[in-house]
């Protein structure tokens, strides 16, 4: 038996579903710090649009790639929210961790 090749890309987002389920029960999701903000340093913007992107995150010792939205930004750390099953999730991460040109 093959594979749906028209509708292949269903199972690959189910699967990476499961997998991400998985992962978020490894640990508490992580998210940077006040003390690494520098909120009162940096210019903050707050988007009336959040932008897709992908995104590297940590539960506990796992890093996993996600698609997410940022909704808002410093120089340096993008806050962003995706989902996990039913639940949403907001973290801060660094803008290195962030490509806002290839969400799927």
């Amino acid at each position: 038996m093959g594979t749906n090749r028209r509708y292949a890309h269903r199972g690959d987002a189910r699967m990476d579903d499961r997998i991400l389920e998985r992962v978020s029960r490894d640990g508490p999701l992580h998210t940077l710090t006040p003390d690494e903000l520098e909120l009162e340093e940096h210019p903050l913007t707050i988007t009336p649009r959040p932008e897709p992107v992908r995104a590297w995150v940590r539960f506990g010792d796992t890093p996993v790639r996600v698609d997410a939205e940022a909704l808002r930004w410093t120089p340096r750390a993008i806050g962003i929210r995706f989902r996990v099953g039913e639940r949403e999730l907001r973290t801060w991460v660094w803008a290195s961790a962030v490509d806002r040109h290839t969400a799927r």
